[in-house]
């Protein structure tokens, strides 16, 4: 949600800035910025709740499709001809980035070449795609940025490794979402629903510098 100053953020109220009192009629979800995906600050409505310390493998992500899939699926069940309305926001690709091992062992060693080749890698598949003209030329590396092969083997292990937690989370939110939609598709309610996807936040997380 994040729209709630930080003094409002708490059972002492005023809950005037909390989505139950900003036009939603139920909210499942945290408030700040971000939250630990595997022990989130949750909260239903107005009140705090904790996460299914029953379950080794919770994760926030798959939690909120979970909740997101069964209140649509309420909703059309009680009252098929109203329309609804959900909006599902991720923790996801803000920091922190968390992802099951599974996920994160699919990207093992995507990015051990290094940002500097990736740059090309990532230009030449623009080219070939035709999203940017044929004689796009790179950018300069940033100045602030050093060249990959300039880190020891430590340093480019710990980057690649970092990079890799980033394209998990990212990879295993967008598929929850697709969970999502997934649903409204078996329901027969996908082609009368209107989907906007956004995804951008910070990108690459900066925290711990480069």
């Amino acid at each position: 949600w994040h729209l709630t100053p930080e003094w409002e953020s708490s059972q002492a109220a005023p809950f005037d800035h909390w989505p139950t009192q900003m036009g939603f009629n139920h909210f499942y979800g945290f408030l700040d910025g971000s939250t630990d995906q595997w022990a989130p600050s949750l909260f239903e409505n107005t009140t705090p709740i904790d996460p299914p310390a029953s379950d080794p493998n919770y994760i926030l992500d798959r939690d909120l499709a979970d909740r997101t899939i069964y209140w649509i699926r309420e909703q059309r069940q009680i009252a098929p001809d109203r329309p609804f309305f959900a909006y599902y926001a991720t923790g996801t690709a803000h920091s922190p980035h968390h992802a099951p091992k599974a996920w994160l062992d699919r990207f093992r060693g995507k990015f051990d070449q290094g940002w500097d080749a990736m740059r090309e890698q990532t230009l030449a598949r623009q080219k070939a795609a035709g999203i940017v003209p044929r004689d796009t030329r790179l950018t300069p590396r940033p100045a602030g940025l050093p060249a990959w092969s300039s880190l020891s083997a430590d340093e480019q292990r710990i980057a690649a490794r970092l990079m890799e937690a980033f394209a998990a989370s990212l990879a295993f939110a967008d598929n929850q979402i697709g969970r999502v939609i997934e649903s409204l598709r078996q329901s027969g309610q996908l082609d009368n629903t209107l989907v906007i996807y956004i995804q951008g936040d910070n990108g690459g997380s900066g925290e711990g510098g480069p």
